[in-house]
């Protein structure tokens, strides 16, 4: 009888701790949006072109710069989740070279470590662990080509 008890208050307990979300919520599921106070900016949606050199990859995207940019070195995205699951997310740095983008990737390469938490449903609050330096960034679908860039200045 007491560990029925323990287990209910446990459940209420982390009921109550739950994160309630009533702010802003992405319009496209399966893409991120970095949130600034009340409003969200959609992240650049791009199919990476790889390419296999020695034991790396080379993802290379168009542009030098991605138009979703930030000033926040600890940005926030919200995510609606659809058909990419966000634990399958992982976030690199890229590099500006020659007028396009490119992230490479080494077996030995491990990406920059982000917190993903349920906000209820399919929304999601997925944020980097540590605080960001200025550069241009992707959110890789790990598995698949498509990435998700943004820019910290």
């Amino acid at each position: 009888m007491s560990l029925r008890l323990l287990l209910s208050i446990l459940v209420a307990v982390c009921a109550l701790t739950a994160q309630k979300y009533d702010g802003p919520k992405p319009s496209k599921p399966d893409l991120p949006y970095l949130k600034h106070a009340d409003t969200l900016l959609p992240t650049e949606a791009v199919e990476a072109k790889p390419q296999r050199k020695k034991d790396d990859t080379v993802y290379t995207m168009a542009g030098a710069n991605s138009p979703t940019r930030t000033p926040l070195a600890a940005p926030i995205f919200l995510f609606v989740s659809g058909k990419i699951n966000p634990a399958n997310l992982q976030l690199f740095q890229m590099q500006a070279k020659n007028g396009h983008r490119e992230l490479t990737i080494r077996a030995s390469d491990e990406p920059v470590r982000i917190e993903v938490g349920p906000l209820g449903g399919a929304l999601y609050k997925i944020e980097p662990y540590n605080g960001l330096d200025p550069g241009e960034y992707a959110l890789l679908v790990s598995g698949t080509n498509q990435v998700f860039c943004f820019a910290v200045f």
